[in-house]
Order: C-alpha cells, then structure tokens, then sequence
C-alpha cells in the first residue's frame, strides 16, 4: 500500500536539462522507481552519454533540446507523445546562472540567463501542459531555488528569474488545478554538485553555509530524488501550487553571532 502511494511505475517523464546534476540525479531516480525517462539537453554528445549510463537502471532516452529554442520545445514535446503516447510527469530543471555586479549584466547575458530559467521553463510547461489539459491528468514540477525566498548578492538576474518561477508555479496551479494538472515548484538548497564544487572550495564559503544550515552539511543530488517523487505521485494528490524548499533548513532563518 506504501509502494502504491509513491508509486511512478510507467509513468513518462520529460526531464529539461538533465545530462548531470540535480536533473541527472532525479532522472535516474525516476528510472529506478520504474518511470520511462526522457532527459533532454543542448549538447547532443552530453545528454546522450547520460542516457547510456542510466540505462542500466531504467528506461532512459535522450532529446536534444535548448529550452531558449522554441521550436526546440516544441519539437521535443511534441517527439516524446508520439513516441509514448502522452506525457505524465515534466520536471523542468534547465538552468543557467552568471554571477556578477547588477550593474554589469549586458543584455545578451540577461536574455541568455531569462530565456533558459524562466522562458524556456513557461513554453516547456506550457506545450507539455496542454497535452495534460487534454489527459485531465498530469504533474509539473520546476527545479526552483533557494533565491526565491531571499536572494543572494551578485546572482540578481537568476534570482529575478527564480522569483518569476514560483509565481508561474502558483499560476499555473491555479489556472489548471480543475483541469486535472498539479503544478509544484521544488527549490533546492545549496548543493554539491559538480558546478557548484569550486565556489564551496574556499574554507570561508564553507564556514557561512555550515553557520547558516541547521543541518550544518551541503546537500547531494541524489537527496532531491525523494521530494521529486513525492510530489510526481498519488501521495502529493492534494498538493499544487507550492514551493517545496529542499534546502536544509536555510530558508528557516537567519542565524546570528550572539551568545547562546
């Protein structure tokens, strides 16, 4: 009965930007569970690899797609129904981030940063939302961040974008909630993956996260797996609209240097 509740057997599951990190990590936890996966990226030789190397545990195959293409979207959507007949689950994890002053960004990195975080998450959504509409059934779920409930400095555009996130979600939920689509946003924390390796190289980044976690320790990928699953099965039913913040503790609060 347990097994039933979280269960994503035969589910399909369209994954953006899922050749590595949390996307690859929440890919293969849906093809162990039993879920046909498709993961998608920009670089055919990257998202393809990954899908041979998953494998193994599931079934996982591969679309080349760059979520700031339309057409691309469009395309890909449209690939993954003909060839599985619908579209259960989209996990919308595309994402890019530059970090600078705000008043440095240029345009060209403001549109490079908005048209794959937020953009190409709405017409990702949006395509895959309507073959939902038409099943009565469906579930999204978009990789948010810890951004959207505070923002950190020298990020803003991807904070800006992040924000725009959770509002789409709740949007979304409420617009498609009687017609059969839930629409969650999962926010991880901060998370060792192999992006983030180098900027929590250094002991002083490492000694303000420990201060500012309760759980005083990095999360993995793979710990974003469960909170995924929850939200894609029977056992989140009630649940659209939110923003499932992943994170630690982080956004509980702020800690301060004052005697205990």
């Amino acid at each position: 009965m347990a097994n039933d509740l979280f269960s994503v057997q035969d589910q399909i599951v369209l994954i953006s930007g899922a050749s590595r990190g949390i996307g690859r990590a929440i890919a293969q936890g849906f093809a162990e569970r039993g879920a046909t996966v498709v993961i998608t990226g920009r670089t055919a030789e990257t998202v393809e690899a990954t899908a041979r190397e998953l494998s193994g545990v599931g079934a996982v195959g591969a679309k080349v797609c760059d979520v700031a293409d339309p057409a691309a979207i469009t395309r890909t959507v449209e690939e993954v129904i003909a060839e599985h007949g619908r579209i259960d689950t989209l996990v919308n994890c595309a994402g890019v981030n530059k970090r600078m002053n705000v008043e440095d960004y240029t345009e060209e990195v403001y549109d490079f940063i908005t048209n794959i975080n937020i953009k190409g998450a709405f017409l990702m959504a949006q395509a895959a939302g309507r073959q939902m509409i038409a099943a009565g059934s469906g579930t999204i779920i978009n990789i948010d961040s810890l951004n959207s409930h505070r923002p950190l400095n020298r990020v803003s555009v991807y904070a800006m974008a992040k924000g725009a996130m959770s509002q789409m979600t709740r949007s979304m939920a409420m617009e498609w909630g009687p017609l059969g689509v839930r629409v969650n946003s999962l926010a991880p924390g901060f998370t060792m993956t192999e992006l983030a390796k180098p900027l929590w190289a250094g002991e002083k980044m490492n000694q303000w996260r420990t201060e500012n976690t309760p759980v005083q320790r990095m999360g993995q990928p793979e710990e974003m797996v469960g909170p995924a699953i929850f939200l894609a099965s029977q056992a989140s039913s009630f649940v659209t609209g939110q923003i499932l913040y992943v994170d630690g503790g982080t956004s509980c609060g702020q800690f301060w240097p004052i005697d205990g």
